[in-house]
């Protein structure tokens, strides 16, 4: 294992539009709810590096260290595998001789690890600070009051929830509870064929942008045949008969990374890189999503740029920390790549896992100690589990 190189990649200019760096302050053409909080935090000591190493040698086989993308360079270094929160979480379950599955992602996906693993390991979360916004905008009580208001409007029985990965465990217990699965960027699609073949109507939960962008870009819907479910209005702020007329009902949650993006940074990079090449995450807007060239999950995006020919421009709507990481990884093969929005936007709660949290994490466990364990209620794991089953058994 080596010590990770200094980057290349030029970050957008500092600039009275760009550096709102991490929530200086609020960009007002932002998505509303769309900020940047909290300073990234200052590069690790360096002597932070060895004590990593000398942790994680201690502790052989018997931890295993699962990084996701948006992580910082400084974390990915120590992760046994890399991936999207879903890839992560079925890495960790595939490794059952592991005792400690140490997750450098956030807490939902701590969740999901621990409901994929076995009774007999331990799931840590270096930062228990390390939530999701998106997650954070649908709690179990507010999608309690959303069922309630599909039964009085008589379309519940024909309504089958669709919840997106980035949910907490709560959200994912009850669409198993109620027939629906989970779905990922990468099988949206899929999920969604499955949820009409079931019912009529789809409650998707909690990124209205996927379950848009989805319905519309991919399988041909309107733009008409979807609400948006607000909990934070008396009934959702919809009608009866809206609800009555619509085949998606969106829940209005969002990623606070990929709302940043508009049509705007879309038209702007045009301009600037004759040629460039859109490359945008489905959690983007929907104007975003139609206006670029290609759209796709993380994983999409590292595939799509692997198979780049040498010598063609891309901009990426998508976590910084990644693009950066993949712009220097590509470098070297004549790839241009750039960030799509001139603001620098890291995802600030995945950034809270750094390397003094991780080495914490793992001189505590190399001591015998465990820290910040995350445990979900098994009716609630059980429940979540049959979601997760669902989606694994998809065409």
């Amino acid at each position: 294992m080596t010590t990770a190189q200094p980057l290349d990649f030029q970050a957008p200019a500092p600039s009275p539009l760009a550096l709102l760096l991490l929530g200086r302050e609020a960009d007002p053409k932002s998505e509303r709810g769309v900020e940047c909080p909290g300073d990234l935090p200052a590069p690790s000591d360096p002597d932070l590096v060895e004590r990593a190493r000398a942790a994680k040698a201690k502790l052989g086989d018997k931890v295993f260290v699962l990084g996701h993308h948006y992580q910082r360079d400084e974390v990915i270094e120590f992760a046994d595998v890399t991936g999207d929160s879903f890839k992560l979480a079925r890495d960790a379950a595939a490794r059952p001789d592991a005792e400690y599955i140490v997750f450098c992602g956030v807490h939902f996906m701590a969740e999901s690890a621990d409901i994929l693993t076995t009774a007999d390991q331990q799931v840590v979360l270096p930062d228990l600070a390390a939530g999701c916004s998106m997650a954070d905008m649908a709690t179990a009580e507010q999608v309690a009051e959303c069922w309630d208001v599909l039964t009085e409007a008589g379309v519940a029985g024909v309504t089958v929830p669709v919840s997106y990965m980035n949910s907490s465990a709560d959200i994912k217990a009850f669409t198993g509870k109620h027939g629906g699965t989970i779905c990922t960027s990468s099988n949206a699609e899929r999920a969604l064929n499955w949820a009409f073949e079931q019912g009529e109507k789809v409650l998707f939960l909690p990124d209205q942008h996927l379950g848009r962008n989805t319905a519309v870009r991919d399988m041909g819907m309107s733009l008409d045949d979807c609400v948006l479910y607000n909990p934070h209005k008396p009934n959702g702020g919809l009608t009866a008969e809206e609800l009555r007329g619509a085949k998606m009902i969106l829940w209005r949650g969002h990623c606070s990374v990929h709302g940043r993006f508009s049509l705007d940074s879309v038209n702007d990079v045009r301009e600037r890189i004759p040629g460039v090449n859109v490359l945008v995450h489905p959690e983007c807007r929907h104007e975003v999503v139609a206006a670029a060239d290609y759209v796709g999950s993380t994983e999409y995006i590292i595939k799509t740029l692997e198979a780049a020919p040498a010598g063609s421009k891309w901009a990426i709507g998508t976590e910084l920390n990644l693009v950066r990481r993949l712009a220097n990884r590509f470098a070297g093969e004549g790839k241009e790549i750039v960030f799509l929005d001139k603001t620098v936007c890291f995802c600030s709660t995945m950034n809270r896992i750094d390397l003094p949290h991780l080495v914490w994490a793992l001189e505590s466990l190399a001591d015998g100690k465990v820290v910040n364990r995350i445990e979900v209620d098994p009716e609630v794991a059980a429940f979540s589990k049959l979601a997760l089953e669902r989606m694994l058994a998809l065409p």
